[in-house]
């Protein structure tokens, strides 16, 4: 029986690894996001870190602050909801779709 737990402690070991090596990955992959047809560009890493925000000059209406707003708001979100639909997907790989809550 110790040989069986000392497999599987290996194989967690492993998995553990694979995954702090599959986070520093996906820190440095990144996910686009838009809103109002390309008006508000954002960019985000996973780590759910925005790395950068376009607003084409178009876009900015001084009469109109309240949209512009909403794109940037909207597009972040995206950008987020995106990356961590991103990280979920590669980790996944991993733990062959085991679902342990706060595993990452």
């Amino acid at each position: 029986m110790g040989g069986n737990m000392n497999k599987m402690m290996k194989q967690v070991q492993k998995m553990q690894a694979d995954m702090l090596k599959m986070q520093e990955e996906l820190a440095n992959r990144t996910v686009v996001s838009t809103a109002g047809g390309g008006a508000v560009k954002v960019t985000v890493n996973g780590k759910q870190e925005i790395l950068a925000i376009e607003i084409k000059p178009e876009a900015v209406d001084p009469e109109d602050v309240e949209m512009l707003q909403d794109l940037i708001l909207a597009a972040v979100n995206e950008g987020i909801k995106n990356s961590q639909e991103m990280v979920n997907k590669e980790m996944g790989k991993l733990t062959g779709g085991l679902n342990i809550p706060g595993l990452f």
